[in-house]
């Protein structure tokens, strides 16, 4: 299963710029949490920061400080180019690698070879499956009338649809971060033999509650952080809140950039005196620490990153069930349907109401945050690691991972 020294040994191949934002971000801390367990070769498009510890670095469309200007090529040429070139690379590399780690649209060429030369993969699903994702947030569009840039992520694209789909045939497992996005593959058929159910972390060290004391504010604090499109569900929060009596003395705040189509559909609600649009944010860590709530009412989600560091920063989740958070209602949060605005309004208001809730929700949260580092998940997708290589060896199917993963919804 492993190299001579026990270590099993990974090829992470990642089609973006590994430690820049967003699932940049996720990808560079997956990374760092393998470290410690395996022997890890990283092929990423380029390098925004260095990865720790003793992990091999060959970046596949840079060289030293050049690297080819994605604008130009345009996405998906770059992701085909990296690609092609992992393939190529793993070739020479056969009898080395123990399993192979891919992300979406970078991973055809690499899976198609490592299928060839007998290597287990995965295949990270940072989101729902695309076709859910796509069809939900159209229709989500269309009701309230906003209109989806054409190159937008979530706005429908059959090429794009196409692709993730045969990558999803091709690899052995699909990693999915929450329970949310395992329902949307087991709808569509997938067998529950080819899902794996692992986590994301949060970073202990940049989100914690830090030394000072939580303010007394008479009113709620509600934060809401991340990019403000209509799958994060914007604007459920905001009608629920306004529909709350917490919006009558409490504030709620919003950090991170609208869409401009979206931004003028809500214009009444977020002029609201309650309401403070922040915008794109740097403080996140210090807004959570002074927040008493995070509220993420997503339609489609992966496993959204800030509900973790939200916790870890002390805030208490009230989020959808489409959020992919790692929490339990009424027992560390309050969770909702997705859409219910009434089930979202009554939490928000309980919370406002009874601060005795709040703080025991809160205790509860905190207690179990040692659960939710990257450290952590990075033991969790070394098992998964572990037994779809021994699955694969056996010639067997593998079996569904989520036992392997004590405590997550």
């Amino acid at each position: 299963m492993s190299g001579s020294n026990g270590r099993v040994r990974v090829l992470y191949s990642f089609p973006l710029r590994l430690g820049a934002d967003r699932i940049c971000t996720t990808a560079w801390h997956q990374v760092d949490g393998l470290s410690a367990g395996a022997d890890v070769l990283v092929f990423p498009a380029s390098l925004s920061r260095p990865v720790r510890g003793a992990v091999r670095v060959s970046p596949t469309l840079a060289r030293r400080k050049i690297r080819l200007p994605y604008r130009i090529l345009g996405t998906m040429r770059a992701v085909a180019m990296h690609d092609w070139i992992v393939a190529r690379r793993l070739e020479k590399l056969a009898g080395q690698i123990d399993i192979i780690h891919t992300w979406p649209l970078g991973a055809l060429e690499t899976l198609k070879t490592a299928r060839r030369l007998g290597i287990p993969t995965v295949l990270e699903r940072c989101n729902a499956h695309t076709g859910f994702a796509m069809e939900v947030v159209q229709k989500e569009c269309d009701r309230l009338g906003v209109t989806l840039p054409p190159d937008h992520e979530h706005a429908y694209n059959e090429t794009k649809l196409r692709k993730e789909e045969e990558e999803y045939e091709l690899a052995d497992r699909l990693l999915c971060p929450s329970d949310f996005v395992m329902r949307t593959f087991l709808d569509r058929g997938y067998p529950a033999a080819k899902l794996a159910r692992h986590q994301y972390g949060f970073d202990e060290k940049t989100f914690h509650v830090g030394g000072k004391p939580r303010g007394t504010n008479p009113g709620l604090t509600m934060l809401f952080v991340g990019v403000c499109a209509v799958r994060k569900g914007v604007h459920y929060a905001l009608e629920a809140w306004l529909n709350s009596p917490a919006s009558q003395a409490g504030t709620f705040l919003i950090a991170g950039e609208f869409l401009p189509d979206y931004a003028q559909k809500l214009k009444p609600m977020l002029q609201h005196p309650s309401v403070r649009v922040l915008g794109h944010r740097s403080d996140v860590p210090e807004l959570m620490r002074k927040s008493d709530i995070l509220v993420l009412p997503s339609i489609e989600e992966g496993s959204a990153l800030v509900t973790s560091e939200a916790r870890g920063s002390g805030c208490v989740l009230v989020v959808s069930e489409a959020a992919g958070a790692i929490c339990q209602h009424m027992e560390n949060a309050l969770v909702h349907s997705v859409g219910d605005i009434a089930a979202l309004t009554q939490h928000i208001t309980m919370l406002h109401e009874d601060r005795g809730l709040l703080e025991r929700l809160r205790a509860a949260s905190l207690a179990t945050v040692p659960e939710l580092t990257w450290t952590a998940a990075g033991r969790i997708l070394l098992n998964v690691y572990r037994e779809t290589i021994a699955a694969h060896r056996a010639g067997t199917p593998a079996l569904p991972a989520a036992a392997l993963v004590s405590g997550i919804n």
